[in-house]
C-alpha cells in the first residue's frame, strides 16, 4: 500500500544542490539513502602522496592531509577499486597527479613594497598548480578526460623565496565509511514536512503577530469583508522555531505537527558528481544490497 503512493517530487536544483521530496515511505528507508549518501557513493580522492621535496613549513603529513581533502572532478565510475595490497597503481584504478612549484622574489617588485602578492611569484600554492599525469595508456582510454580538482583556487600551503614543494600523488576510488575524503557530498539531510493547522479565524492584530511567529513566506495575510486574515502559504518553508507557543492568546489557534510519510531532502555535492547522479547512484546501491540480501535468504536451505 505504502509502495503504491510512493513518489519523488524535485522541487530545486541548482548547481550542485538539490532539494527533493520523497512521499510514502518509511523512516528506515529515507535514513538509509542519507546513510549511503553520506558513506556508501564511491568517489575519487588522493590516497598516497610521494614527496620528493619540500621545503615549506607546512609538514609532509599535514600537507598530504590536505592534499587528500580535495575534491578531484573525476567520474569514480571510469574507475575500478585498487586491490588491497597493491603499491603501484595501474590506469583502471589509480589517477596521477603532480605538483611542482617553487617560489622566488619578484625582481620587477617596487622596493618600498610589502605586499606578499606583489614581492613574490608563486608564494601561494593553489589547488589550480596540480596536473595531471596520465599513468600507462590513459590518455587513449580518457581522451577528452579534463582530471582535476573541483576548484582551483583551494589555498593549499604559503611558500616564501626558496622554499619549493615537489609532490606526486595517487588518487584510488574509495567510499566515506573508509575516510571522510572520499564522501561526494557536503551536507545530506532530510526532515519531515511541517504540517500548521489554525483552529480558529486569526485577524487584525493577532494575525499579524502570528505572522512574525513563523519563518517569511509561511503565514499570509489576506485582506477579506476589510478584516485582515492568517492563513497558512507554504508550511515547507517553517524552521518549527515553536515562537508561537509563547504567546497566551495565539498558543491554543495553531496546531503544529509534521506530516508523517513526507520527507524533505536536502543534498549538496562537494562538485564531483551533480547531486541527481548521486541520488540514482544511491538508489542502485540500495537496491543491490537488497538483491544481495534476498540472493542470501534463497540460498539458506529452509528447516
Amino acid at each position: 500500500r505504502l509502495l503504491q503512493a510512493f513518489r519523488v517530487d524535485v522541487i530545486r536544483e541548482e548547481g550542485d544542490s538539490l532539494e527533493f521530496d520523497m512521499v510514502g515511505i518509511d523512516a528506515a528507508i529515507a535514513n538509509a539513502f542519507r546513510r549511503i549518501l553520506l558513506a556508501e557513493v564511491p568517489t575519487m580522492a588522493v590516497e598516497k602522496v610521494f614527496v620528493y621535496n619540500n621545503t615549506s613549513i607546512v609538514q609532509d603529513e599535514i600537507l598530504a592531509h590536505r592534499l587528500g581533502l580535495i575534491p578531484i572532478r573525476a567520474d569514480p565510475r571510469l574507475f575500478e577499486y585498487r586491490n588491497q595490497g597493491d603499491q603501484e597503481g595501474t590506469e583502471i584504478d589509480t589517477l596521477q597527479f603532480q605538483l611542482k612549484i617553487k617560489c622566488s622574489r619578484n625582481p620587477q617588485a617596487a622596493k618600498e613594497s610589502s605586499d606578499p602578492d606583489e614581492l613574490y611569484c608563486n608564494h601561494k600554492v593553489y589547488s589550480k598548480h596540480m596536473t595531471w599525469v596520465p599513468l600507462g595508456n590513459q590518455t587513449d582510454l580518457f581522451p577528452d578526460a579534463d582530471f582535476r580538482p573541483v576548484h582551483d583556487d583551494i589555498l593549499i600551503a604559503l611558500l616564501r623565496p626558496g622554499q619549493e614543494i615537489d609532490v606526486l600523488m595517487h588518487c584510488v576510488k574509495g567510499i566515506g565509511k573508509d575516510h571522510a575524503k572520499f564522501s561526494p557530498v557536503a551536507t545530506a539531510s532530510y526532515r519531515l514536512l511541517p504540517d500548521i493547522t489554525l483552529l480558529k479565524p486569526i485577524e487584525d492584530e493577532a494575525a499579524e503577530t502570528l505572522q512574525k511567529c513563523f519563518s517569511p513566506g509561511v503565514i499570509e495575510i489576506q485582506n477579506i469583508k476589510g478584516k485582515k486574515v492568517a492563513r497558512v502559504a507554504n508550511a515547507r518553508l517553517d524552521t518549527f522555531s515553536r515562537e508561537v507557543f509563547r504567546h497566551e492568546g495565539l498558543k491554543n489557534l495553531v496546531r503544529l505537527a509534521r506530516v508523517r510519510n513526507h520527507y524533505i531532502f536536502s543534498v549538496e555535492s562537494t562538485g564531483i558528481l551533480p547531486p541527481d547522479v548521486l541520488v540514482s547512484e544511491a538508489i542502485k546501491i540500495l537496491m543491490g544490497k537488497c538483491q544481495r540480501f534476498l540472493n542470501e535468504l534463497d540460498s539458506v536451505p529452509m528447516e
